[in-house]
């Protein structure tokens, strides 16, 4: 992933560094917080700088999970100048994103705290970087759902209207699920009234995601399911909904925004003057 995004920014070369910075330049720069959140990447963006030149020392004075504050130097980087220059950016990419990904986690974790629910995040993830997006929801204290199509049997409303075609049920499509995939793969139902989560859990559903359902309506459905499977709370949770969609008694609260809609955390690279 930092071998594909050192592409992007240096197939051509730096043309700016190249004319400009002598190559026996040497110096030191910081990274620093200039917001308060949770870090996330540190290793990563080290490691962006030591690829670029391995005469560059990047070294973490934090570590991915800590609480930040503004000021606080997150790492050292020093050697030659112009490596750091061109290393700069792409170091700063992935940490500004993977830190605003872990901030945002951590305020929705804290937001839930007491009531037993895990916040978890999505296959909505930027195309390439899913590995590094889910590392920053577990270093913001949240879980992984699913890393990609083969790791659960995900039924959702599109599988259910086009198996409506033949007559199928929700039942009956968690129980032709379960005939057609291997023995330990667990199946997940979407479902949008407490009738339909009583029907996934007839066909012997793992998982029940109720999907868009009034805090009221996720109460039922946890009480009708009674701890037999687990729930889960999903659809257009956020900061102000979170703390409702928990108290319903759901198992997890997945929330695509986590990675789709991720605010990067301010952080910069500090150079020192010599």
């Amino acid at each position: 992933m930092i071998d594909r995004a050192l592409r992007e920014d240096l197939s051509l070369g730096d043309a700016t560094t190249d004319a400009l910075i002598p190559a026996e330049l040497t110096g030191a720069a910081n990274l620093v917080a200039r917001s308060t959140g949770v870090l996330a990447g540190v290793e990563a963006a080290c490691l962006v700088f030591r690829r670029v030149d391995s005469a560059i020392k990047a070294q973490p004075l934090a570590e991915d999970g800590m609480r930040l504050e503004p000021g606080q130097t997150i790492a050292r980087i020093s050697g030659p100048m112009s490596g750091i220059l061109k290393a700069e950016r792409t170091a700063l990419n992935l940490l500004q994103r993977m830190s605003g990904i872990a901030t945002m986690t951590a305020e929705l974790v804290d937001a839930v705290r007491g009531t037993g629910a895990r916040i978890i995040d999505t296959r909505k993830t930027a195309p390439g970087l899913r590995a590094l997006d889910k590392y920053s929801v577990t270093a913001g204290g949240g879980a992984n759902h699913r890393f990609n199509l083969g790791d659960l049997v995900l039924i959702k409303d599109n599988h259910l209207e086009t198996l409506a075609a033949e007559g199928l049920g929700i039942a009956d499509v968690v129980r032709r699920a379960r005939g057609n995939t291997r023995h330990n793969l667990r199946i997940e139902v979407e479902v949008e009234t407490v009738e339909q989560a009583g029907e996934a859990l007839e066909g012997g559903a793992d998982i029940i995601l109720l999907d868009n359902m009034s805090p009221g309506d996720m109460a039922r459905a946890v009480k009708l399911v009674d701890g037999r499977v687990l729930t889960e709370a999903s659809g257009d949770i956020s900061m102000a909904t979170v703390r409702a969609a928990a108290e319903s008694g759901v198992d997890l609260i997945s929330v695509g925004a986590l990675t789709h809609s991720v605010k990067a955390l301010n952080i910069a690279l500090d150079y020192e003057s010599a």
